[in-house]
């Protein structure tokens, strides 16, 4: 996904290739910051108020300085409106918030955008394949243990980005954690729901990140007659479903349809949740 646009505080659009971060960001030389992301369409920005709220939880629970939330509004809208529409329909926008050069606590925000990128543009229609690994610990372990930042964005991303190498060096295209007792937790830029008789279940919040996709879908159903709750979960219920999904606020939504070289049946509610969450080109 190659940024085209990036935006600073101020609204200024500037050169993605123009240095704006010192050598010294603690965002750069620790991951010591947060972000998040969200899909434009069309010129326009989906949920963006609950991007910017989640954004400002994630910093919250890094102690960092509250983020100019005005000020990720303006980028926001300086790359709306810059952007070319006709060219790249749909655009992820990342908003960055880092807490600035060591010493100096003068925190750095910008927001970068670039087209959504074929694959997840794919994986809408023809599903993904996913691999099942452990994260080595319990989401409700780490649930009360702050310095390990459960729900936060934070920028310190390369465990997930190692799974989703991994994934593809063994043949699939994504992957969900699970804990040492193969209780299902979360994809590393995801979150998962399964078809149980109907229901649609997704795990509890226990140590991982709150999804907006998730909450948009939780109001669809409801909205339409679907039930739709937290539960734990395990690997064997993916034996036992009727269908499983991936859900992200860039992807929107992506059908499971292998789980470790299994496969996996369409649910009968597919189709019902491509409406329900609007998915853009579905």
């Amino acid at each position: 996904m190659a940024i085209t646009m990036v935006a600073l505080l101020d609204g200024t659009l500037i050169d993605p290739a123009q240095p704006i971060v010192r050598a010294d960001d603690q965002g750069v030389v620790r991951g010591d910051g947060v972000f998040d992301a969200l899909l434009a369409v069309d010129g326009e920005a989906r949920d963006l108020e609950a991007h910017l709220d989640r954004l400002g939880v994630s910093a919250g629970l890094l102690h960092l300085p509250e983020p100019d939330r005005a000020g990720f509004v303006r980028a926001v809208d300086a790359v709306l409106a810059a952007w070319d529409w006709s060219a790249s329909p749909e655009a992820v926008l990342r908003m960055i918030h880092t807490r600035g050069a060591e010493g100096i606590e003068e925190p750095n925000g910008w927001v970068m955008a670039a087209p959504l990128d074929a694959a997840s543009r794919r994986q809408r229609t023809e599903g993904v394949r996913v691999l099942l690994l452990d994260r080595g610990f319990d989401g409700t372990q780490i649930a009360d243990l702050p310095w390990l930042l459960p729900g936060a964005k934070s920028l310190s991303y390369g465990i997930n980005m190692a799974a989703k190498r991994y994934a593809v060096a063994n043949g699939a295209d994504d992957v969900v954690f699970t804990t040492p007792e193969r209780a299902l937790l979360e994809g590393p830029t995801s979150s998962v729901v399964l078809d149980l008789e109907g229901e649609l279940v997704t795990p509890p919040l226990d140590g991982i990140l709150r999804s907006i996709t998730i909450d948009d879908l939780a109001t669809a159903a409801e909205s339409a007659g679907l039930t739709m709750r937290f539960a734990p979960l395990h690997a064997d219920d993916f034996a036992r479903c009727r269908g499983a999904w991936l859900l992200s606020s860039g992807r929107i939504l992506a059908r499971i349809t292998h789980v470790d070289g299994e496969p996996l049946p369409a649910s009968p509610l597919d189709a019902d949740l491509v409406r329900l969450l609007d998915v853009p080109g579905a």
